[in-house]
């Protein structure tokens, strides 16, 4: 609409100019379906073929076997998701986003100028952000399984969730509401604190929610032994004659016999009983009215002999009890352990306080490790020794968002181009300790500095790619330094972190995490110079990502392009020269480790010849795949 705007105003008829405004006036006002919003030029992006490489320009190293290797890059998302849709096409298991929410305040920029509420076109930029970098994120998601989690709260949570709906139709979306300020929310004038944020949940494929584990007291809570006496739906006697029969107790709880089926028709009241000593006890509400019982005559019999059925006496009123089939397996998995008998055949039960019980989750969360407050800004300060992040999410509600869908996917690739301060990769971190993963996260985020930061910068007579300012962007002032002092267990001044991790066996901060991360810039190639393989130490670094970031990543001292790099450990070998192809294949040959081989070659047929000299290895031709890549896909 904004361009249509400026195109009116340039009309010189000045009737024929109102016409025209008037015209479209009256079309604005038409009902519309679906989402309909004004399509945004880039906001300052380059639509353009690029050629991206990755520059390191830090590493954290924590894992003794050198395996697991997260990575965060500084770059501008909509660039770094068109270079991992080259790295990782649908092989990604999980996308965990919290983009800037709109919500007016001084938050995100849209064209290097930040976005207010005042703007008539605020929602449609945000749309046409959004959707530029989700159209890329899909190409990233394993079509067979997986999911993308978006957090957002009301300001856009609607137009967010058509526009999901319209980019992911053949997805599975839910929506979840957690409660991430329970202590005060947050006031807004003449209505409710708001205390909760929702998040959309895409599921792809194959993609099921996991159990959620109970653990600690909630586990207790749960009964072992139920009521014999069916209660609700078709419980009456008439409703199921063949379950009403007397039970014979003594006084004093003991088991006598248990008693013949009893027709409709007959009175219990005119049973005979077997013993002078003993008590009928019939399933009977506490306003004498008849139910049947939950098991058959000869289940029940056969229940008390093996001590799944007791009596119960209780201020002399008499009640019968067993163990349901949920109870029985419950035993069999190990979260009821049977210690014995007692005196009277019954099973002794307890249950087992290393079991972690597990249900299916709710849609709302309301768990107090969610507390964005303590577990979210009081954490990160307790790195900084100052508040440099604004608003940063629970650790642990990140961390049991991603682990509904990827506990049971040790090798799980994890994505978070919206990264911010870095929790996505802390929770993950948190994941593979307590249950040995190797999952790995790969970070994105620019390297802006806040309003207030660069009010101050400017007049001191800095500006962006200054080191000074560059220094106290988002990426090198919050992300890294949270990243490395979590990994390494310390706070910015080398002091040990206190405390210890929530659902943890006593995990403590200061142990830090056995993990590896690298710190990339994305920067850009000439691609003529690429096609002439003079740009190779550049590319080295996203050839190891492609590989699978599989040991520490390789770098070359001098721009002198080696005729082929045998690389084991990390599982990928380079041939830059056809002429040393023999030699080149003997040695791959001597490492079953190397699963990814790169060939450069202009001839098609050539790559096509010797690339079947390696059938049980992936392989892939430079400098043309990449080359190809960035061209043809630009503008898909």
């Amino acid at each position: 609409m904004s361009a249509i705007n400026d195109l009116i105003a340039q009309i010189e008829d000045e009737g024929l100019r109102q016409r025209i405004d008037a015209e479209v006036k009256r079309l604005l006002k038409q009902k519309k379906f679906g989402l309909v919003f004004e399509e945004h030029q880039p906001e300052g992006l380059n639509e353009g073929p690029i050629y991206p490489c990755l520059q390191v320009m830090d590493e954290v190293k924590h894992a003794p076997d050198d395996k697991l290797w997260h990575a965060l890059i500084e770059a501008d998302n909509y660039y770094a998701l068109q270079l991992l849709a080259y790295l990782y096409p649908g092989m990604v298991d999980c996308i965990y986003i919290d983009p800037p929410y709109n919500t007016g305040a001084r938050d995100w920029k849209y064209n290097n100028d930040y976005v207010d509420s005042t703007d008539q076109y605020r929602h449609s930029k945000w749309l046409s952000m959004m959707k530029r970098r989700l159209l890329l994120a899909k190409k990233l998601l394993n079509p067979k399984d997986s999911v993308l989690i978006v957090t957002i709260d009301e300001k856009e949570y609607l137009h967010l969730g058509c526009l999901l709906e319209e980019l992911f139709p053949e997805a599975t979306m839910t929506m979840a509401t957690d409660i991430i300020n329970p202590r005060a929310g947050v006031a807004r004038k003449g209505s409710f604190r708001r205390s909760q944020e929702y998040i959309y949940i895409l599921q792809v494929g194959q993609s099921e929610v996991l159990p959620e584990i109970i653990e600690g007291e909630e586990v207790k809570k749960n009964p072992i032994w139920f009521s014999l006496m069916r209660t609700g739906s078709n419980s009456a006697r008439h409703e199921r004659p063949n379950l009403f029969y007397p039970i014979w107790v003594y006084p004093d709880g003991k088991l006598h016999s248990v008693g013949n089926n009893m027709p409709l028709e007959q009175n219990r009241a005119d049973i005979t009983s077997p013993d002078n000593d003993v008590i009928a006890v019939f399933p009977l509400r506490p306003d004498g009215r008849e139910q049947c019982w939950q098991l058959g005559r000869e289940t029940l019999i056969k229940s008390f002999k093996e001590g799944s059925a007791k009596i119960n006496v209780h201020k002399g009123k008499i009640s019968i009890a067993y163990l349901r089939n949920a109870e029985k397996q419950r035993i069999e998995n190990g979260e009821l352990i049977v210690k014995g008998k007692d005196e009277n055949g019954t099973l002794v039960i307890e249950h087992n306080e290393e079991f972690g019980k597990t249900k299916s989750p709710d849609s709302v969360w309301d768990k107090p490790s969610h507390d964005a407050g303590i577990y979210g800004s009081s954490l990160i300060s307790s790195i900084f020794q100052d508040r440099r992040f604004s608003f940063p999410k629970s650790l642990y509600a990140v961390h049991d968002t991603i682990r509904f869908f990827v506990a049971n996917k040790p090798n799980a690739l994890i994505v978070d181009f919206f990264a911010g301060s870095g929790t996505t990769l802390h929770a993950v971190n948190l994941l593979n300790a307590e249950d040995g993963g190797h999952r790995r996260c790969i970070m994105v985020t620019n390297n802006e500095v806040s309003e207030q930061e660069a009010k101050t910068l400017t007049k001191q007579g800095f500006k962006p790619g200054d080191e000074e300012w560059e220094r106290l962007g988002i990426a090198r002032y919050v992300n890294w330094p949270r990243t490395v002092c979590s990994i390494e267990g310390h706070d910015v001044n080398g002091q040990p972190l206190k405390g210890e991790y929530l659902g943890t066996d006593h995990r403590q901060m200061k142990d830090g995490f056995a993990a590896n991360c690298i710190y990339f810039k994305l920067g850009f190639l000439d691609k003529t110079q690429v096609a002439l393989g003079r740009q190779f130490r550049e590319l080295l670094p996203m050839l190891w990502m492609k590989a699978g970031a599989i040991g520490r990543c390789p770098q070359l001292s001098n721009d002198d392009v080696p005729q082929m790099l045998i690389l084991p450990e990390n599982g990928f070998a380079v041939l830059t020269d056809e002429k040393a192809f023999s030699a080149f294949l003997e040695s791959v040959s001597m490492h079953d480790e190397i699963r990814m081989v790169y060939l450069v070659t202009d001839s098609d047929s050539m790559y096509c010849e010797m690339s079947r000299s390696f059938p049980k290895r992936q392989t892939c031709q430079l400098y043309r795949d990449y080359l190809d890549n960035f061209r043809i896909n630009v503008n898909r």
